[in-house]
């Protein structure tokens, strides 16, 4: 596996945008956003990130223009990030307009304005690239994506069929939450016929049967924060969180019944948001039904990150995005860049033996490659300080459960007590036999790290692996002088963790 990242690193061309400092300017029909990304890599890291709900696409509804209200707030706010661009030295920039300004009769005006008072030339997509922008991002965030993505923006819906790291049918429907929540405040009876005569015109739905659909946007992710809220659901964080295929009806029903108060209630929610939520709802319980989809998956990936994608040669898009940001994590925060690779094929032996599938061992990579990224802090909090980073990290191609097992490795790794508050909270999200596992590789670690101090050295002159009931420790004769009781004690918690006994043995 490790082969074939590298392999695949190297091959890379390096795109344009590569060094330095990228950014994108989104100016969608409720909001307008400006992202920094460092590079351009398969996961770049953020660091810059802000919007301003300018609303521009409220008067399309009313008068197919855009309001003059909005045009100002949208102006001031390109104005800033023009601004803040410059200061930061952006190398690349691109800024994109969706379908407010696609469609609005005075759309020339607002370019003309944006150009001249911040001198920014606004590329307006069609549906079509918006579309795949879209679907991209899904399957930058979600590389294994089987299903149909819908992207509901302020002026739009766009729905792409996803397989196979590739968009397909796509469709762009002039039904966004601003439009909504216009048609709802007219007349609520009017709601359910103006979305039902929208979706009838996916030729392509039955593609969507059986499979999930992948919500995006800033309306459908606060409905996931809001199932996330109200289910109890121990992990607050949305991209990649699944809903049942009832839980959008669900939703329309409880919607109905909570007032804005309550819903305030609800962290991380714009309240700009909360008036689009129950028509946001609608259209999603009605879109699950269209499709036949089998569950409901946020996505906190989209157009954006989509764009980024795009850029990406084919060898980099097929990176692993879990590993390359695991892998750059360690590479910032830990003493020895080689060690986690290292690592992780030194105890090959012990877990790479067909007990292990490749979702096992993809996690088992990135628990080796952020082993070391407690070091600097203070030794009673490098357990927390791990447990923090697999939970709550800006990780992507991970699922709750998946975020568990790798919080329970790390854990283990930097000495993490047995009976510690947070191991209940970890059993919620994922089954026993799969925290045993993880446990047994922090276990691994653990002891690798002891026994070599980090050094490559060490670790190339021993390797771990299994012999029938037992846990072998192999060490070459000339290193001897490394074993003594700490390596002893952690050899033995690691046979426990496995349910093995263990042993030294000089090669």
């Amino acid at each position: 596996m490790q082969a074939a990242n590298d392999a695949m690193r190297n091959a890379a061309d390096t795109p344009s945008g590569a060094d330095g400092l990228n950014a994108i300017i989104d100016i969608g029909s409720n909001s307008v956003r400006l992202v920094v990304y460092q590079g351009l890599t398969r996961i770049p890291a953020t660091l810059f990130n802000e919007k301003v709900m300018a609303g521009l696409g409220r008067g399309l509804a009313a008068n197919g223009k855009l309001g003059n209200g909005a045009m100002d707030t949208a102006v001031a706010a390109l104005a800033r990030f023009a601004a803040l661009t410059r200061a930061m030295g952006v190398t690349h920039m691109r800024t994109v307009a969706t379908a407010a300004v696609r469609e609005a009769a005075n759309a020339d005006i607002f370019l003309a304005r944006v150009q001249a008072e911040c001198g920014l030339d606004i590329e307006t997509i069609s549906g079509e690239a918006e579309a795949r922008g879209a679907a991209l991002g899904v399957i930058s965030g979600m590389p294994l994506a089987d299903g149909v993505v819908g992207d509901l923006g302020g002026g739009s819906l766009e729905l792409i069929r996803v397989a196979g790291g590739e968009a397909h049918e796509r469709i762009s429907l002039p039904i966004g939450s601003l439009r909504l929540d216009a048609v709802r405040k007219r007349d609520r009876r009017a709601l359910a016929p103006f979305i039902k005569k929208a979706l009838d015109q996916v030729e392509w739905a039955a593609a969507g049967k059986g499979r999930p659909f992948y919500m995006v946007g800033g309306s459908w992710r606060a409905l996931a924060q809001v199932h996330i809220h109200q289910s109890g659901h121990p992990l607050p964080i949305v991209h990649q969180y699944q809903m049942p295929r009832e839980a959008p009806a669900s939703l329309v029903r409880s919607l109905t019944q909570i007032d804005l108060a309550t819903l305030r209630e609800v962290p991380n929610i714009s309240t700009s948001r909360l008036p689009s939520l129950p028509g946001a709802a609608m259209l999603l319980a009605a879109t699950v039904k269209r499709l036949g989809s089998s569950s409901v998956i946020a996505s906190g990936f989209g157009l954006r990150e989509g764009l980024l994608f795009g850029q990406l040669t084919p060898e980099q898009q097929r990176l692993d995005p879990l590993i390359e940001a695991a892998r750059a994590e360690g590479a910032r925060q830990g003493r020895f860049p080689e060690h986690g690779d290292m690592l992780f094929d030194w105890m090959a032996g012990l877990f790479d033996d067909g007990r292990e599938n490749a979702g096992d061992r993809r996690l088992r990579l990135a628990a080796c490659l952020l082993s070391d990224i407690a070091w600097r802090a203070h030794p009673d909090f490098r357990a927390e300080r791990g447990v923090d980073a697999a939970l709550h990290g800006n990780w992507v191609a991970i699922n709750a459960a998946e975020r568990a097992m790798l919080a329970q490795a790390l854990h283990f790794c930097f000495g993490g007590a047995n009976d510690a508050p947070v191991l209940a909270l970890l059993a919620q999200l994922a089954p026993p036999a799969a925290l045993a596992q993880a446990r047994a590789w922090g276990q691994a670690l653990r002891l690798g790290q002891r026994l070599t101090g980090g050094t490559a050295a060490a670790l190339s002159a021993s390797r771990l692996r299994r012999d029938g009931d037992t846990v072998v420790l192999e060490l070459d004769a000339s290193q001897q002088a490394l074993t003594g009781e700490t390596v002893a004690r952690r050899l033995k918690l690691l046979g426990q963790a496995l349910g093995l006994n263990s042993r030294l043995v000089a090669v």
